[in-house]
């Protein structure tokens, strides 16, 4: 499992690169196929040009990458991978369907062309807790019309779900929710509506990046956002990480393909924080999880 955006911090991957040279060295090559010290930036700051969306998304990715460079060997056979938003492209990292610098460099410029969709067309999210989704769905539809829209954006448990449009729309949509019981509305810092129709501006863009780039089939299943399902081939993925733009992440569904493909796997979260093996206790119960993010927990694994 490879998380997504809102796993950044500052000092992010320092620990892995004074540890282990093979995190030192996916730093050092995602800083050059970048052609910027993100490297610096993710361990000193400063914070809010770290949260820019096109730093944000390499910078979670190389944390990943780096993790994978690190402990890769001793994963053994991988029964699937997935990743919420940009992370599905470090699970493609993972199954060999991408290299790290080619990945980096396609989430360095889906962050751009996201955030010049949001410039184009500002746009809202909001985290909506303790409400079943289909509820929130219902909101969103009776919320939605000529002056703006809502849609759920990233499906993350059963009774937690983020909205996502204009912003006059996910306002109403986040009353609506309260109304029916939601426990808490909670608006997000964002610079546009991603996985919401509002991103369609950047959805050519990164159609054109994405051919241009190599993609091998994936080594073992990649599950993916927009459909849940299992990708099995370089095309495939293509085409369904430029539909995840507009898509919302089903990551509930992402979870339950995973455990179906894999039931007795332990799921191991690579990369910043562990904000995705919370929410799979919430879907799939009864799974096994663990952490791999700083240097502590990977030398765990590793001894």
């Amino acid at each position: 499992m490879c998380p997504g955006q809102g796993a950044q911090r500052v000092g992010m991957g320092k620990d892995l690169a004074e540890r282990f040279q093979e995190a030192r060295e996916t730093f050092a090559a995602i800083d050059d196929a970048l052609d910027t010290r993100l490297s610096r930036l993710m361990w000193e700051g400063p914070e809010d040009e770290l949260t820019q969306t096109h730093n944000t998304q390499p910078a979670i990715l190389a944390h990943s990458v780096a993790v994978l460079a690190v402990v890769g060997k001793r994963l053994g056979s991988s029964g699937a991978a997935a990743g919420h938003s940009l992370g599905e492209y470090s699970a493609h990292v993972a199954a060999g369907t991408l290299t790290g610098v080619a990945a980096a460099r396609l989430v360095r410029r889906r962050g751009e062309l996201m955030f010049a969709a949001g410039q184009e067309r500002p746009g809202a999210m909001a985290a909506v807790l303790g409400l079943p989704t289909a509820e929130v769905q219902d909101a969103c539809d009776e919320s939605s019309g000529p002056d703006g829209i809502a849609v759920p954006a990233n499906l993350n448990a059963p009774d937690q779900t983020v909205i996502s449009g204009d912003p006059i729309g996910v306002s109403r949509a986040g009353e609506r929710c309260k109304a029916r019981g939601a426990k808490r509305v909670i608006p997000l810092k964002v610079s546009g509506a991603f996985h919401s129709p509002l991103m369609a501006p950047a959805v050519d863009g990164l159609r054109e990046a994405l051919s241009q780039a190599e993609f091998a089939d994936p080594a073992f299943p990649v599950v993916a956002n927009a459909s849940g399902e299992a990708v099995r081939t370089g095309v495939d993925a293509k085409r369904l990480l430029a539909d995840q733009l507009t898509a919302p992440v089903r990551w509930v569904a992402c979870m339950q393909a995973a455990a179906r493909l894999s039931p007795e796997a332990t799921f191991i979260e690579v990369g910043p924080g562990n904000v995705l093996a919370g929410l799979l206790k919430r879907i799939v119960p009864n799974a096994k999880a663990i952490t791999l993010g700083t240097a502590d927990e990977v030398e765990r694994f590793l001894s």
